[in-house]
């Protein structure tokens, strides 16, 4: 397997209180316990079994600089959005380049492998999903939030893969959705009247929206499908660490 370097997104939600740390009791989210391991030890722990030669964490919270060094991770300062913090990771550990979020709380290194391997040959960039019948076999009590395509409904898992430099191009047309997310119709024109209207008629797949978005950010863009339902469980909310804390004591 080609060496990769990995990123993980630990940024304080804008707004300043975050409910699920309010809920565990903790100053931010990726300090949560769950097995008597804070979040942020899980996710790097699973990180490094798959193969991460250099990890990364973009954070603005004392504590979380504090443990990422103790983990033995490079701390990166968090931007004003997620994209803007990939960007400066990407600057920073290079490529290829693997994001996930602090919060994949069950992130297993057997998912990033089966991911990996299964990125065409040529992808700039890539995302991973899970089909909403994985998910739901996975965890049936769980609230995620699917698309719905011509070929089925999709929860993303929050895995990224930019493969070289190329994938800047993504992320550039990523930091232009951002900048309009009050504004519903720029993000529409950015995203192309054609794709919009196939999506509204039903007629949008998972690979042909992963084409078009691709064409318009300038890349070779590719949706991964993964059959690991719980890959799509992170903690965004009170219900959400109680399903995994439930999970792991179960297994």
């Amino acid at each position: 397997m080609t060496a990769f370097s990995a990123l993980i997104l630990a940024g304080s939600r804008e707004g300043g209180a975050d409910p699920v740390a309010d809920y565990a009791g903790v100053p931010h989210k990726a300090l949560i316990q769950l097995e008597g391991r804070p979040l942020l030890a899980r996710v790097a722990e699973a990180l490094r079994a798959a193969g991460a030669a250099r990890i990364g964490v973009s954070c603005n919270h004392p504590a979380v600089e504090a443990l990422a060094y103790e983990l033995g991770l490079e701390v990166l300062a968090s931007a004003s959005g997620p994209s803007q913090s990939v960007l400066d990771g990407a600057n920073a550990l290079g490529f290829p380049l693997l994001v996930t979020t602090a919060d994949h709380a069950l992130l297993r290194p057997e998912w990033v492998t089966r991911f990996l391997a299964d990125v065409p040959a040529g992808t700039d960039v890539a995302a991973m999903v899970a089909p909403k019948t994985a998910v739901e076999a996975a965890a049936p009590t769980t609230k995620r939030t699917y698309l719905k395509l011509a070929d089925g409904w999709w929860s993303g898992c929050n895995l990224f893969w930019l493969a070289s430099e190329r994938a800047l191009g993504a992320v550039a047309f990523w930091r232009r959705l951002e900048a309009e997310r009050k504004r519903p119709w720029k993000m529409a024109q950015i995203l192309g009247l054609g794709m919009l209207l196939k999506y509204v008629a039903g007629m949008l797949s998972l690979s042909g929206a992963a084409r078009r978005l691709g064409e318009r950010a300038g890349v070779e863009a590719r949706v991964v499908a993964t059959p690991y339902g719980l890959a799509a469980v992170d903690v965004d909310k009170p219900a959400d660490l109680d399903l995994v804390r439930a999970l792991t004591a179960k297994a």
